[in-house]
């Protein structure tokens, strides 16, 4: 569960976003941090031999506005990524925690080029295996469709009518979970992530599957 000092601590800084602020209340927000950074170590802790993690982290709250149009200094929120072990498991976990804005984001959210143009060729050969680990029941009723950025049209070298376009427009691979904030500060917390995360694992095995073979299906590592 997450310690009850971290909201108010944010629904504050929301309300006085500048430096001045900021600077005067520096002991609430290293005492926030610090209990993010707890729960953080407990969640890994839990989570580890499950999930094949191998580092967690959080980041850190001062926004970077050097081409950002909005200047104010710092996030309205704190989060937490966890990786799995590489190069055999692949995908990430991402926790974010907002007040009424939290969720629990996992898969693949910036999949470089030649990571995606094999995710393509998996689908393109296959995209009916594909579709099925994706919509999965259990991974539909904890997390619903999958998400992220994609396409207009057709990614160069694949055909636009090809039966699995839906899916090889996609640039991201992800599922968002929201979380209420009643859920986060519940003694259960621990144990309702562990729960979904169960339910999206077979779908991202999968794709480690698919990231570290070729397109004959052999093993690159």
């Amino acid at each position: 569960m997450l310690a009850p000092e971290v909201f108010p601590f944010l629904n504050s800084l929301k309300e006085n976003n500048n430096r001045e602020w900021f600077k005067k209340h520096k002991t609430e927000h290293d005492e926030a941090r610090n209990a993010v950074v707890h729960l953080s170590s407990r969640l890994f802790e839990s989570l580890n031999n499950e999930n094949q993690l191998d580092k967690h982290k959080v980041f850190r709250i001062y926004r970077d506005v050097r081409f950002s149009k909005n200047k104010t200094p710092y996030k309205t929120h704190f989060g937490i990524s966890f990786h799995r072990q590489k190069p055999k498991y692949r995908g990430g976990y991402y926790l974010h925690l907002e007040p009424g804005a939290s969720f629990l984001g996992v898969g693949f959210w910036g999949p470089n080029k030649e990571d995606l143009f094999r995710i393509r060729k998996e689908i393109e050969m296959d995209h009916e295996y594909f579709e099925k680990v994706a919509t999965n029941k259990k991974l539909l009723n904890k997390w619903g469709e999958m998400q992220g950025d994609h396409l207009k049209m057709a990614p160069k070298g694949f055909e636009k009518d090809h039966p699995g376009i839906e899916y090889l427009r996609h640039k991201q691979f992800v599922f968002i979970k929201n979380i209420d904030d009643k859920l986060l500060l519940d003694s259960n917390f621990d144990s309702w992530m562990s729960k979904q995360l169960d339910a999206i694992r077979p779908f991202l095995n999968y794709m480690g599957d698919v990231l570290t073979s070729d397109l004959n299906g052999e093993s690159i590592i």
